[in-house]
């Protein structure tokens, strides 16, 4: 596992758009990650001469090429097979499923993650921020501070983001909700209109941006904006204040388009009182697995 931020799932083509030639996402790709042709050429260990063929469309990559510069440009994978196919080749990664029966060992392997989380929160997510699997810990802290019948109001599957922002969600019980959720909305919106947009992030930042009290000012991209380490979330009910702070893991190593895309969201006690609160509610409560 490596902690980092997912910020990559912008660069897939929307569904229902021209797919962009190679040459152009490609360009796309080595604007992303703030390299010059000289710098690509050279890392890649190919002539700057022939980078600018590809570019312009004046010279057709091997399959090889394609592979070599997804590499030395860190193309995820979904997006590797959208290159390979804007360049006339098959793709090769594979988008399996969690739930499918080869994946078995795998949602063991999350499982473990979970379990060990305790008793402290812990979820899966998908790079649209939807909720896949969950600890008895986020159950028992969410069951503290969402109000059932406003959240069951919340539109479409369970979603990290729904939960910050909505109105039904957590926001109401949110005590540091624009110092939370500003970072969160920039991120969205390198994940959205990053490079080729994905489409999927960009409804979902829109969907959010409408929602009532979300200020004007997150409507524009901040380019200065920057991630801080980790992000504090204060969680207030009545004299109940809990503080966490959270950190983000994905899969290092996957050969699978659904297992590099994952999230694993880990909620740390901010302080004494909130380790020793959420201790006491897992000894008391005894919450079914989701």
């Amino acid at each position: 596992m490596t902690a980092r931020e997912t910020v990559d799932a912008a660069m897939m083509a929307a569904p229902g758009t021209t797919a962009p030639r190679f040459g152009e996402a490609l360009k796309q790709w080595r604007a992303a990650r703030g390299l010059s042709q000289l710098a690509l050429a050279a890392e890649a260990e190919i002539s700057s001469r022939h980078l600018s063929f590809l570019e312009t469309g004046r010279a057709q990559p091997s399959r090889e090429m394609v592979l070599l510069l997804s590499s030395v440009l860190d193309v995820p994978l979904r997006e590797q097979n959208v290159l390979l196919t804007a360049a006339g080749y098959a793709p090769i990664y594979r988008e399996t499923a969690l739930g499918a029966p080869e994946m078995g060992q795998v949602r063991r392997a999350l499982g473990f993650m979970l379990a060990q989380q305790e008793p402290f929160p812990a979820l899966v997510m998908d790079r649209h921020w939807n909720i896949l699997l969950q600890n008895d810990g986020a159950n028992r802290v969410l069951g503290l501070f969402l109000d059932p019948a406003a959240a069951a109001r919340l539109p479409g599957p369970p979603n990290a983001v729904r939960l910050t922002f909505h109105p039904d969600g957590l926001r109401p019980r949110i005590a540091n909700w624009e110092a939370l959720a500003g970072p969160l909305i920039q991120q969205i919106h390198r994940e959205a209109v990053g490079g080729i947009p994905d489409a999927g992030t960009r409804r979902l930042l829109e969907e959010v941006l409408d929602y009532p009290g979300v200020p004007a000012r997150w409507r524009t991209p901040d380019a200065s904006a920057r991630s801080a380490p980790f992000l504090p979330v204060v969680l207030r009910k009545g004299d109940l204040v809990l503080r966490f702070f959270t950190t983000i893991a994905t899969l290092g190593t996957p050969q699978d388009i659904t297992l590099q895309e994952l999230r694993v969201e880990c909620f740390h006690p901010g302080d004494e009182a909130t380790e020793a609160h959420v201790r006491r509610l897992a000894a008391t409560s005894i919450t079914p697995s989701q």
